[in-house]
């Protein structure tokens, strides 16, 4: 009798118009389906959605970046106009350094002096880098290698490229090899010490768990330290392609024939401020855009990374 009033009508009732509280959720709460294809559906509206927030805010940003960098330059222009204008003895304003510098432009001076103080950097910082990263990751490696080279690296970062010129031209000559070879010093010397405190800084937690999977050392190396070591490395090679740039012009003021730093140090000797002044922007705006250049691959490269 129990089992018949069970199956009854009301019951066969209950059963088809009661979805169960599993399914109630799932029509009233909007819960992802267990259905394989409206799960798929779910998750494409879901990234459609995310994609277009992401898009929306990048655009923004990209706008209040553009903003930003035209007020700053504003900001700097009107100081630099300040200054000109406040007393101080033979101050040259914008326009003087602007007609200075059309000059230079015009009579090919500028682009002269811009080209070999650019390929001097360009040979000892590419030969620094490419000579750092791996001293960086056999020093962030190998503990001996580490406490062989350490020191001695040490030691020379604390000595000033401005005192390795002199010593470079007596032992290498007066030509281009002393000039890059302190440009070479100064980019590895900046380098090496990001590359290898990469290493040393990469999570323990991730080696290991790549060497209980199975992995070897060559194959850690590669898909862990490598990537998780990026970072360091662009970072040094930025702050490297700075110390390069500030040790061409203290080479090119000693002994050079050329160069934006020579021509820098021929106008003091004639107290020209405009072509100083012309001289300093050109080593920045250049100086800048390899910056620039450098951060667009890391973020290319530490793509991963999470950013501010």
């Amino acid at each position: 009798m129990k089992d018949e009033l069970l199956s009854g009508p009301a019951a066969s009732d209950r059963t088809a118009t009661d979805t169960g509280p599993a399914d109630r959720r799932t029509e009233n709460t909007g819960a992802v389906s267990t259905d394989p294809a409206t799960a798929k559906r779910q998750n494409a509206q879901k990234n459609a959605q995310k994609k277009k927030a992401q898009k929306k805010a990048g655009g923004t940003g990209r706008l209040t970046a553009v903003l930003l960098g035209f007020a700053s330059a504003a900001l700097g222009l009107l100081t630099w106009v300040v200054l000109a204008n406040s007393g101080i003895d033979g101050f040259p304003g914008p326009v003087s350094v602007a007609r200075r510098a059309g000059q230079l432009i015009a009579d090919g001076t500028l682009f002269s002096d811009a080209g070999a103080s650019l390929e001097r950097v360009l040979i000892g910082y590419v030969l620094g880098v490419v000579l750092a990263i791996p001293v960086g990751f056999l020093m962030g490696w190998y503990p001996v290698v580490r406490r062989l080279i350490e020191p001695w690296l040490q030691f020379f970062r604390m000595v000033p490229p401005l005192a390795i010129i002199p010593l470079a031209i007596v032992l290498m000559g007066i030509d281009e090899t002393p000039k890059i070879f302190v440009i070479f010093l100064a980019s590895f010397l900046s380098s090496v010490v990001s590359t290898f405190q990469g290493v040393v800084a990469v999570d323990v937690t991730l080696v290991n768990a790549a060497r209980v999977l199975g992995a070897r050392d060559p194959q850690v190396f590669i898909g862990v330290v490598v990537p998780a070591s990026t970072p360091f490395i662009l970072v040094g090679m930025r702050i490297g392609l700075g110390a390069s740039w500030a040790t061409v012009v203290a080479a090119e003021l000693i002994a050079a024939q050329d160069g934006l730093g020579h021509r820098m140090q021929q106008a003091q000797l004639y107290y020209d401020l405009p072509t100083i002044f012309v001289q300093v922007i050109a080593i920045g705006a250049i100086g800048l855009v390899m910056d620039r250049l450098l951060l667009l691959a890391e973020r290319r490269l530490t793509h991963w990374q999470e950013r501010r």
